[in-house]
């Protein structure tokens, strides 16, 4: 009951706040209908966000998972370093934002230690930062500070398939491409929603580090809906940002209900 009173307290009544607010004007509260709906649909900023924030979920949901997996699966086979190499995965996660941006500055700005690396190889340097290779280096940095978490979350995964099913799997004998594909992989499916889930939750962080590193307008690659809706709390566009929270509700809310569908059907299936 308590937990149930703090949803209702601090989500669901406030979310119905914004709702409210997005059919009206913020100053004068006079009704607008969907006015406002319209005109964030229409803006270019809008567009150019929502189209930076896709790509970039679309790239790097898929490069997490696969790789923090096939690194868990190879971490998981080991035993001599095994710990060692979970630790320095996890590292990342301990380092502070902004001693992460302290550091990709150092690598990446105009007088960094890669343009310096270049001109040691008389190649020209980039001002990385303002060019479409700042799309990349957020994609590195947001791969880099979640590899360990997922990499634990597989492993737990992995460790709940009993070893007796390698064991007859071999006796039959199954080689280690076998037992991956015909048992690793399958008792994978119910735990790839929940990690993708948290992946997925845990890419929209990734607008401190490019607020941090590039500001409030940044270069148009690395420019996502985060720097959309700062930027129009800076403005006091209370109408622009409620309507655009409640399209990204419905968006997301969309999604997550297509894959639980999806995730459903599977393990029906099986």
């Amino acid at each position: 009951m308590p937990s149930l009173l703090g949803l209702l307290a601090f989500v669901l009544l406030p979310f119905g706040d914004v709702i409210r607010r997005s059919f009206f004007q913020a100053v004068g509260g006079l009704f607008v209908g969907l006015d406002n709906y319209r005109e964030v649909l229409e803006n270019s900023a809008f567009r150019q966000a929502l189209g930076n924030t896709l790509q970039f979920l679309c790239i790097c949901l898929p490069l997490l998972l696969s790789l923090s997996f096939l690194a868990a699966v190879f971490l998981n086979s080991i035993t001599g370093f095994a710990r060692i190499l979970r630790a320095g995965f996890l590292l990342p996660m301990a380092i502070p934002v902004a001693s992460v941006v302290v550091f990709w500055k150092l690598l990446f700005d105009q007088k960094g230690v890669v343009n310096q690396i270049l001109e040691m190889l008389h190649l020209t340097g980039q001002d990385w930062m303002n060019t479409g290779y700042a799309f990349w280096i957020l994609v590195g940095s947001y791969l880099w500070k979640n590899m360990g978490y997922d990499i634990v979350l597989w492993i737990a995964a992995l460790s709940a398939i009993g070893e007796e099913q390698y064991e007859a799997a071999r006796v039959s004998g199954a080689g280690a491409f076998q037992c991956f594909r015909y048992i690793t992989l399958p008792q994978m499916k119910s735990s790839v929603f929940l990690i993708g889930v948290l992946s997925f939750v845990n890419a929209f962080r990734v607008f401190r580090e490019a607020y941090l590193i590039a500001g409030d307008y940044p270069h148009e690659s690395i420019y996502m809906l985060q720097h959309l809706f700062n930027n129009w709390f800076t403005k006091l566009d209370i109408q622009k940002m409620s309507a655009a929270a409640v399209l990204m509700a419905i968006a997301v809310s969309v999604i997550l209900v297509l894959v639980e569908w999806w995730n459903e059907r599977q393990e029906d299936r099986e």
